[in-house]
């Protein structure tokens, strides 16, 4: 039986991604597809190129990725973030979706033309850069003459590419709601506004995974929260080994 992962996008929070693969990799679980935006794409990219969960850890915790930023000079951004395409090609040689060793989907959003659109084919650093693109924080990157933003703002959590090319599939969310946690200010207003904007658009696709995966305690972390890159990886591998996906595959045949 085929398996896909779904992996949405969630900043930092996308780490426990990585510790949600080591734990279905020993159950035994191969991953025949990938798919995600974001921080999904980032981790979808390094497990696609052959590196090991804990190899992708290591990678993020190394590499310093704030450090190869650099200021825009347009009023689109405060950040460039092509300017991180050399650290990528450090540790994904290739550039290519071709030599990935798991078929690999990544979404942006086409700003101009407001569609989402799926890199699966081609140069792989740019669209996993222009995936990541945060409105407002990053400018556009441009790819082909076309300014692209972050997935995330139209499909947090991209199922679509691998429905009717897998036989089974496993969402990986990294943003659980924290109904409980009080709002005292105006930021907190405006994050918890997007992130029920965001989980009403992933609400359904979330519902055509055969299996998902949301560790509770990821709502303990911020999107920003690079610096415990580790805890969060830990946080996604210790719920995912309490749960019998395997079985639940199994069953599914």
């Amino acid at each position: 039986m085929t398996v896909g992962l779904v992996l949405s996008g969630g900043g930092a929070r996308g780490i426990a991604h990585l510790g949600v693969i080591k734990a279905l990799l020993e159950q035994g679980i191969e991953i025949s597809r990938l798919s995600g935006t974001s921080a999904g794409a980032i981790a979808g990219a390094l497990i696609a190129t052959g590196y090991t969960p804990d190899e992708s850890l290591k990678i993020i915790e190394s590499s310093s990725f704030v450090r190869h930023l650099r200021p825009a000079w347009t009023r689109m951004g405060l950040l460039r973030i092509d300017t991180a395409i050399d650290l990528y090609r450090k540790y994904i040689p290739t550039d290519s979706f071709e030599a990935l060793s798991i078929p690999l989907h990544v979404a942006a959003v086409d700003l101009n033309a407001g569609e989402l659109i799926i890199f699966e084919k081609g140069e792989l650093i740019r669209p996993v850069l222009a995936s990541c693109c945060l409105p407002g924080i990053f400018e556009p990157l441009l790819i082909n003459k076309k300014q692209y933003i972050d997935g995330g703002v139209l499909n947090n959590l991209p199922i679509e590419p691998v429905l009717g090319k897998v036989d089974y599939i496993i969402g990986s969310h990294c943003n659980p709601f924290p109904a409980n946690k009080p709002i005292r200010t105006a930021r907190g207003v405006i994050e918890r506004s997007l992130v029920l904007s965001v989980r009403s658009k992933t609400k359904e696709r979330l519902e055509q995974c055969n299996f998902i995966i949301e560790p509770p305690t990821l709502v303990n972390f911020s999107v920003s929260d690079l610096r415990r890159a580790r805890d969060i990886f830990q946080a996604g591998y210790r719920y995912a080994r309490t749960l019998q996906v395997a079985d639940a595959i199994a069953s599914a045949v």
